[in-house]
């Protein structure tokens, strides 16, 4: 099978595409052969050798696949060969083949391509986990969603206003701004023009926001705190903007605020499917509807993966890069 290895750590030219034996399911598993992948920044840190891949899990690149069942292995039940599915793994994704723990594995709705249906697992479950498991969002709520244009971003504004929270969301252009509006947002705030605090400010009338879902870290931590009102949680997803702040206790304290780590990648294959199971069952149904939508900025060929990655990491996305296998 044709795959994406790392040759080492580097940036996007140590990318190259080898053959390696195709693998075999074992107990309670599927082999999967793979149409689509989703970009995400583990990929790009992983490459840099900086996120190394969960004991057990491949080391090849790749976390949410799509494609169709090609084998089905032992005490599994509810997929035949053939079917069509998506989902997370800890790795493997950039191949022609891959094993996944079978409760990890989604049946494609029949309105969703392999393409589309690969932009959904991570930034579905990082924000529905975030929003609702972790931040606790309530209808009529307002929650500030910053890299509003990313893949968890466009999940969390379409997941929030779904749920009759108001969305307040950053992006870093004026077009990437107007496109999470178009997705739901009741303002998106280009932060390169206007200092987003002070627009959280004025748009909920200096009362703040009762949740902010963060994917920078250390370079909006204190703007993210003066964005809180009382009360408040804060659920930090990523650490784009530094993993180092200084943190003043005072303003947690006489605010009563809480905050919220999480990573999904690390997870247990348990855990894990608990996620899946409450995808399956909230926002399954409104992406089979068409109430929600996967956004796809690119999808290119597997042959083209050192330019996704750049594309990415350039920031250039709106939406979710998908390789085409």
């Amino acid at each position: 099978m044709r795959c994406v290895k790392v040759k080492e750590p580097g940036g996007p030219d140590v990318l190259e595409i080898v053959d390696l034996p195709e693998p075999g399911p074992g107990a309670g598993q599927l082999l999967v052969r793979n149409f689509a992948a989703g970009l995400n920044r583990a990929d790009l840190l992983q490459r840099r050798g900086l996120y190394p891949p969960p004991a057990g899990e491949s080391d090849i690149l790749g976390l949410e696949f799509a494609g169709e069942v090609a084998a089905v292995g032992e005490s599994v039940e509810g997929f035949s060969r053939g079917d069509r599915v998506f989902g997370l793994c800890g790795g493997g994704a950039y191949a022609e083949f891959l094993v996944v723990d079978a409760r990890l594995a989604v049946s494609i709705p029949s309105n969703m391509s392999y393409e589309s249906a690969a932009a959904a697992p991570e930034a579905f479950y990082t924000a529905e986990d975030g929003l609702f498991s972790l931040g606790g969002l309530e209808e009529g709520q307002t929650v500030l969603v910053h890299a509003g244009a990313s893949g968890v971003g466009t999940a969390a504004i379409q997941l929030a206003t779904a749920a009759g929270a108001r969305v307040i969301a950053t992006a870093g252009t004026a077009e990437k701004a107007a496109a999470c509006e178009e997705l739901g947002a009741a303002a998106g705030v280009n932060y390169r023009e206007r200092d987003f605090a002070e627009a959280v400010a004025g748009l909920t009338g200096a009362e703040g926001v009762d949740l902010v879902l963060d994917l920078v870290g250390a370079s909006y931590w204190d703007r993210n705190i003066d964005c809180l009102r009382v009360g408040g949680r804060m659920v930090l997803l990523g650490l784009l903007g530094g993993a180092r702040a200084e943190v003043n206790l005072g303003a947690v304290l006489s605010k009563r605020l809480s905050i919220i780590g999480s990573v999904l990648r690390g997870r247990s294959v348990e855990e894990k499917a608990e996620v899946t199971a409450r995808f399956r069952e909230r926002t399954l149904p409104m992406l089979e509807s068409g109430e929600l939508k996967t956004v796809v900025d690119s999808i290119l060929p597997l042959e083209d993966v050192r330019q996704a990655h750049e594309r990415m990491e350039e920031n250039l996305n709106t939406g979710k890069i998908i390789l085409r296998l």
